[in-house]
């Protein structure tokens, strides 16, 4: 598979992904966090905000690997 094929099926799946990802988190700042104290909000917040870089760097390997020649 081509570096272009991969780069292609790689972002689709990431704008998948993040899609996703954002209406779970949004409804779980929503339903749960919101009753907690300001500082499990704020570390709540701060996780919520980066741990879906988490799965998304094996795609982003994946797709940056050169072409076999």
């Amino acid at each position: 598979m081509g570096i272009r094929t991969r780069k292609l099926i790689g972002t689709v799946a990431m704008l998948t992904f993040i899609i996703f990802y954002a209406l779970f988190a949004m409804a779980i700042a929503e339903g749960r966090i919101t009753q907690a104290p300001k500082l499990v909000q704020t570390v709540a917040y701060i996780v919520l905000g980066l741990i879906w870089v988490v799965p998304i760097l094996p795609l982003v390997r994946w797709m940056a690997k050169p072409d076999k020649s």
